[in-house]
């Protein structure tokens, strides 16, 4: 004698679907937080860190040397047509021909930019730099020499000056 209704069917009650639900969104929460640690990558972590450790104090030394120059520079960002001026005053008369623009995204690697900035006769530098995501970035002017940095909000004002720290 069959005696169920069609009341009494397990999938008709709402406490069989709670008991399916539970483990079933752990099995699509954890399948997609594999999915995303194995296609994004963070970028934050240096590969060769106690190599990069290591060279910190010639990157102090470049900071002193600046310093003792008596290096400032204005940075005036075009957002329009991505140019970017420079100009670089100092104790010493005669400025390099080139100097390195590091524009480094504070989380995103991906974004970071190193432009070569060239004299020009009106002695200011001029660059391209592609457009800045929105974000902290972290500016420095660099020779082999001697360095400068600063920081740089995005979106916000278009000019930045940089000194020695």
């Amino acid at each position: 004698m069959n005696t169920t209704t069609e009341s009494n069917r397990w999938f008709r009650q709402p406490l069989v679907w709670m008991l399916i639900f539970i483990p079933l969104s752990a099995v699509l929460g954890g399948i997609s937080m594999i999915y995303l640690a194995v296609t994004t990558d963070d970028g934050l972590v240096n590969d060769d860190y106690y190599r990069y450790g290591k060279q910190i104090n010639l990157v102090l030394e470049r900071d002193i040397e600046a310093k003792r120059l008596g290096l400032n520079a204005e940075l005036e960002f075009n957002p329009d047509n991505g140019t970017v001026l420079m100009r670089l005053s100092s104790h010493n008369e005669s400025p390099p021909d080139t100097i390195t623009l590091s524009l480094l995204h504070a989380t995103r690697a991906n974004h970071d930019q190193h432009v070569k900035l060239v004299l020009t006769p009106n002695k200011q530098y001029h660059g391209l730099v592609e457009k800045l995501i929105p974000g902290k970035w972290y500016v420095q002017l660099h020779t082999n020499v001697w360095r400068l940095s600063a920081e740089l909000q995005r979106p916000g004002a278009n000019k930045l000056i940089l000194a020695p720290r």
